[in-house]
């Protein structure tokens, strides 16, 4: 029985110390790994720097400058006889 609850003491001691440490540990590495990862992916700017900087210019467009791919075309004007629907009484109920 005191052999038992040693063991239980001394797992329950790692459980509560050992264990948050390590983790904090290997979480934290592999945070890093990943910020490096997407940073490199994403302009090469260092981890946890702002990831929305200034655009990079090319040399295909000037400041101010719009370029339109796709202009929908216009639908036929509808003619005016619409002139309303359907009209029911109405009758509020209490």
């Amino acid at each position: 029985m005191v052999k038992f609850l040693l063991t239980l003491l001394i797992i329950s001691l790692i459980i509560r110390f050992v264990v948050p440490v390590v983790l904090r540990l290997v979480v934290g590495r592999f945070v890093q790994k990943q910020a490096r990862r997407y940073s490199q992916q994403f302009g090469g700017q260092t981890p946890f720097e702002a990831p929305f900087g200034q655009p990079k210019p090319n040399g295909s467009t000037t400041t101010g400058d719009v370029r339109v791919d796709y202009v929908p075309p216009k639908p036929a004007e509808k003619p005016q006889e619409f002139k309303g629907g359907e009209y029911v009484d109405f009758e509020e109920v209490k």
